[in-house]
């Protein structure tokens, strides 16, 4: 499984449902959350049920759902569950109860929460390594959260987070690592902005995330490319692995002018098993 790309649709548009599937994301986030008006939800759920039993091919197919807390989400399971989407999104997830609690209604379904649209939420991003066998992934994100602290904003006027939602995107970065799972980025609002995407997407990757969810189909590219080895780092991981198998006995080694030693040779290894799964 690779999960560089996830391209919300709104599920009422069937319209962008099918040129979706035309695109390179590695999965489609059909949405009966945020993207869809209360008045709307009844016809999305019909139609982004209709749309997962035709779609025969293409990428993985996962549904956000509405929150728990909602008088939405057993109308939204009810209509989806017998498409059999590939996983659920969780919006205002709250750790491990809330997985545990859906996973109820919908057995056999993996799991994504978006782990910190709650005041809550924050305080159990490391309860979900108990519920690891239900979850694929977790993402986070900084649009609700500071709603509802009555924050005014969650970003610096050069679009960088300010230091609470820096904090949340770290945590839940290693909630996801302490739990096996994908460490998926939040999305990049500004959807016309593609080489302040670009780099948002390299740091990303650099910090460890192991892929980003999208809001716009241009943004799908950008966001692959970011999140596919180079075949520069793929000939150094190689030459990295080469290299210890050469000297079985050394726990250290120069390289190229710099010490490596057992962590660069784990990096190495897990750069390769991740062009491996990458490759079609």
């Amino acid at each position: 499984m690779r999960l560089r790309s996830l391209l919300f649709v709104p599920g009422d548009r069937p319209d962008r449902m099918e040129k979706a599937l035309g695109l390179e994301a590695d999965a489609l986030i059909l949405d009966l959350e945020d993207a869809v008006a209360p008045q709307a939800k009844p016809a999305a759920r019909q139609l982004t049920a209709e749309f997962l039993r035709s779609a025969k091919q293409g990428p993985m197919f996962f549904i956000r759902v509405n929150a728990l807390d909602s008088d939405l989400i057993d109308d939204d399971l009810e209509a989806i569950l017998d498409a059999r989407p590939d996983a659920l999104i969780l919006p205002k997830a709250e750790g491990a109860t809330s997985v545990r609690a859906l996973a109820a209604k919908a057995p056999g379904i993996p799991i994504l929460p978006i782990t910190t649209e709650t005041p809550a939420a924050v305080f159990e991003l490391g309860s979900y390594r108990t519920v690891r066998h239900l979850i694929l992934g977790l993402t986070w994100g900084a649009e609700d959260l500071p709603a509802a602290i009555g924050a005014t904003n969650s970003r610096e006027e050069d679009g960088s987070y300010t230091p609470p939602y820096e904090m949340l995107r770290s945590l839940a970065l290693f909630g996801a690592h302490a739990a096996g799972v994908e460490a998926i980025e939040t999305v990049y609002p500004a959807f016309r902005e593609l080489d302040g995407l670009a780099a948002y997407a390299r740091r990303a990757r650099r910090d460890g995330f192991t892929g980003m969810m999208a809001i716009h189909p241009a943004q799908v590219p950008i966001i692959n490319a970011a999140f596919t080895p180079t075949v520069e780092e793929l000939a150094e991981a190689q030459a990295i692995i080469d290299a210890f198998a050469a000297n079985p006995g050394r726990g250290a080694l120069n390289f190229g002018g710099r010490m490596i030693d057992a962590p660069h040779l784990r990096q190495a290894r897990r750069l390769i098993a991740l062009a491996e799964t990458a490759s079609p």
